[in-house]
């Protein structure tokens, strides 16, 4: 009889981070690896957020704060709120948590009774499933392909909403698609959501600042603030602040909501470290002029991918709107054979073949709920990645 949990059986460790940990490991057994697993961005922490992560420690502000955040932090999310989405919240309506993740975890097991179903646009970001499933719900996934734009519709929406239905959760742009909805698209998702009062909204805005070609970032409360008492708009640090490692994750919505996450987080984390949160402070209160250079990067990042995986033979690569992330469909590779006779069977079988074959570390669809893609993060300097895809299309020119 085992000694751990029957829970831990629902769900498996993330997909991304082994995948990370896995080329980790080859590179220190001597491998030339390159990794593309990863969701973050390979810029370092702007120098006046680090600044006043200084300044704090300086300043001894190194005990606990309150669970939901100190009041420096959570003004400067309100104001942040105000500022680019037009969306007024109380510093009682904002949750502070150690990353975003945890501030998804916090509602998700604050709200879920055994049974509830969460509605997920597939594909998703990795940990939404399990979350829910750890929480004893059910996730309802709901797949668009790229004949879709990797965008679930209204009429998509209507058909997976049951009795049982507790959520809808919205990631734009997206993990790991980079897909974005319009300010239109939104509105007609809300509309469907409009007649289902049961039914609250979570939307994770991780990668709102990390946009291109003229898309304009709207969020669903901002778009549909008819849905704001039932919408938690979640967002952070570390994507657009390069902080993947301060772990500060932040959310506003309604009180009765914030509430039940502070009294979870209470008996977890508590709060996440003052130090990070005087950072994260700053980097909301703070300009973001140096965002024009990271995304000049990105985008010459994003059009070197793009243009390769398309000239590699089987896979075909839409052009992301958002984040630093490209989903490319491996259809063209699957029954194909390797130099060694294995047959490509479906995506994990052929991220796999790349990583074994030719060094270069990417994630399969399966993780994200839709075959047969993977993804492949950007987030690294342009050398690497004109080198890891010229090992791509010369691994994809090897199958027969």
């Amino acid at each position: 009889m085992s000694f751990l949990a029957d829970s831990l059986s629902r769900i498996k460790p993330s997909p991304t981070i082994a995948v990370t940990t896995k080329a980790a490991e080859l590179k220190a057994a001597g491998r030339d690896v390159i990794g593309l697993g990863a969701g973050e961005p390979d810029f370092d922490t702007p120098d006046h957020i680090k600044q006043a992560a200084i300044d704090a420690i300086g300043r001894g502000e190194t005990k606990y704060t309150p669970i939901n955040g100190t009041v420096v932090l959570r003004e400067a999310i309100a104001e942040k709120f105000s500022r680019e989405n037009g969306l007024d919240y109380g510093l009682d309506e904002i949750s502070v948590g150690c990353g975003g993740k945890q501030v998804l975890f916090n509602a998700i097991l604050a709200t879920i009774n055994p049974g509830d179903e969460v509605v997920i646009p597939a594909p998703y970001w990795v940990s939404y499933p399990d979350i829910v499933l750890l929480a004893g719900g059910v996730p309802v996934k709901v797949s668009a392909d790229a004949a879709d734009g990797f965008k679930i519709s209204p009429e998509k929406l209507e058909a997976a909403i049951t009795a049982k239905t507790k959520w809808v959760i919205i990631n734009s742009p997206s993990n790991p698609t980079g897909s974005g909805y319009t300010a239109d698209e939104l509105k007609a998702l809300a509309a469907t959501l409009a007649a289902h009062p049961n039914v609250w909204a979570m939307t994770d805005d991780i990668y709102e600042h990390i946009t291109y070609d003229g898309f304009v970032f709207k969020t669903l409360a901002q778009v549909a603030p008819e849905l704001k008492d039932r919408t938690l708009t979640v967002n952070g640090v570390s994507k657009a602040f390069s902080m993947t490692g301060w772990r500060v994750g932040y959310a506003g919505g309604p009180k009765e909501l914030i509430k039940g996450m502070s009294k979870i987080q209470s008996q977890s984390s508590t709060h996440t470290s003052s130090i990070s949160q005087a950072a994260a402070a700053a980097a909301l209160s703070g300009s973001l002029d140096f965002l024009d250079e990271w995304l000049t990067a990105f985008r010459q990042r994003r059009g070197l991918v793009v243009g390769m995986i398309n000239d590699a033979e089987g896979l075909d690569c839409r052009t992301p709107a958002g984040a630093f992330y490209v989903y490319p469909s491996c259809a063209g590779v699957i029954g194909r054979k390797t130099p060694d006779g294995a047959v490509i069977e479906d995506d994990s079988g052929f991220v796999s073949y790349l990583l074994e074959s030719q060094g270069v570390a990417t994630v399969q669809g399966a993780a994200f709920g839709l075959e047969p893609y993977f993804r492949i993060s950007y987030a690294t300097s342009l050398g690497k990645l004109e080198d890891a895809c010229g090992r791509i299309q010369k691994a994809c020119a090897a199958l027969s």
